[in-house]
């Protein structure tokens, strides 16, 4: 009896799923439980599975196409059997942002839909579907007027445009170019994260904040679970969670840092689900450690590495890179001293953790050159004002120059 094999719902955020290749073709025999694809979330990459072993009777997308989960990608069965039944109708392929924008066109302000944008920085007004089909086909939608609304351009938009004959964009790199050149094309993770920061940038009213906090006290910690014997259990704990652990125990005091904005509305949590920046094979990925608040320095410890571990292996959960109410990114590892992180929106804050340097400090009338960390504090100004961000980075460098072992939970 033949079957359809569904896109399967892989966590409880995703909504579609990228195809990035096809095992098998339509005719091959599958085994039960056999991969027969590949695809692709905005976390992680998944095998989907033969739910039973039989002969690919069809496949309705090819590589490259994102979609919906629980749609039917292809049907399994025996050659000959019937499968006009299991054929899903054919449908308007959109994302969820362009179906909310069509809802919204359904507002009394109609006289925006037909208006082109105007942005005084410039920006274009285009749906997340709408950009990647235009650069796909390589259209040039800079002078294009949405049909969505505001004059957002959505993707009937880029369809129109291909059939009418508006301006190409070159898509090959002229070979005048200083001899060879290696063309990579953007696509999968690259292009998922390439998206989400220009879309962070481009919708929220980013301010950095950069200071550094005596470090004095984290190095000689991190000295003594490294040379104490009772320390033993300790030994694998860094600079980095150590900070963690900071971070997690201060934002119950500074609710207005670990929060969401939404537009028309600011969500202040009280558990902290603190994300950590991860540089993995597929690029960057931001674990979460949830109720990192709850957790002892130990269990922050292990959790981190755990996490670390599971992006750069590949096997990290879609659950656990989401639900992320603040982020830490560190580059002090690789000796940047100080940059400005990009927020994880809709996150309202992200502090960059920047090198160990010695600092000259003015102490009994003479210089001292003290080790010092530098802490770069990101966030959004539509949600948060300058003086409780200086506040909340105040009392960060306050905790961080004043870290004490008998203080906190270390749970041996």
């Amino acid at each position: 009896m033949a079957i359809p094999v569904l896109m399967p719902k892989q966590g409880q955020s995703v909504e579609s799923c990228l195809i990035i290749k096809w095992n098998k073709k339509v005719g091959d025999k599958v085994k039960a439980e056999e991969p027969i694809c590949e695809v692709e979330t905005d976390k992680a990459v998944f095998e989907v599975e033969a739910p039973e072993a039989g002969t690919i009777l069809k496949i309705f997308y090819k590589e490259g196409d994102d979609i919906p989960v629980l749609n039917t990608i292809a049907i399994i069965g025996q050659q000959g059997e019937e499968i006009d039944h299991l054929i899903p109708q054919k449908t308007i392929s959109v994302s969820k942002e362009e179906y909310v924008e069509n809802q919204k066109a359904l507002t009394p302000d109609e006289s925006l839909k037909k208006t082109k944008p105007s942005f005084g920085t410039g920006l274009i007004a285009i749906s997340p579907l709408a950009r990647r089909f235009a650069e796909k086909k390589g259209i040039n939608f800079s002078q294009l007027i949405g049909s969505g609304p505001g004059g957002r351009i959505i993707k009937k938009d880029i369809e129109k445009a291909l059939s009418e004959g508006e301006p190409f964009i070159p898509s090959k790199v002229s070979k005048k170019y200083f001899g060879p050149v290696k063309e990579i094309p953007v696509e999968g993770v690259r292009k998922i994260i390439s998206e989400r920061m220009l879309t962070s940038l481009q919708s929220t009213a980013q301010l950095t904040l950069n200071t550094s906090a005596d470090a004095s006290s984290l190095l000689a910690c991190r000295k003594l679970l490294k040379s104490d014997p009772r320390m033993k259990r300790l030994r694998k704990i860094n600079i980095n969670d150590f900070l963690i652990y900071i971070v997690a125990n201060i934002l119950p005091k500074f609710k207005n840092m670990n929060a969401h904005f939404l537009k028309d509305k600011i969500l202040e949590f009280e558990q902290v689900h603190l994300g950590f920046a991860v540089d993995s094979p597929r690029g960057l990925m931001v674990p979460i450690i949830h109720n990192a608040h709850l957790l002892s320095l130990k269990e922050i410890s292990q959790e981190a590495r755990r996490l670390k571990t599971a992006c750069q292996e590949e096997t990290i959960l879609p659950d656990e890179l989401t639900g992320g109410t603040f982020t830490i990114t560190n580059l002090g590892t690789i000796g940047i001293e100080t940059f400005t992180p990009i927020l994880s929106i809709p996150q309202v804050a992200i502090l960059g953790i920047g090198s160990v340097s010695l600092k000259p400090i003015m102490k009994e009338d003479k210089i001292q050159f003290i080790p010092h960390i530098g802490l770069s504090l990101t966030f959004d100004h539509r949600a948060v004002d300058g003086a409780p961000a200086a506040k909340f980075l105040q009392e960060l460098n306050k905790l961080i120059a004043n870290f004490n072992l008998t203080d906190i939970k270390l749970s041996y």
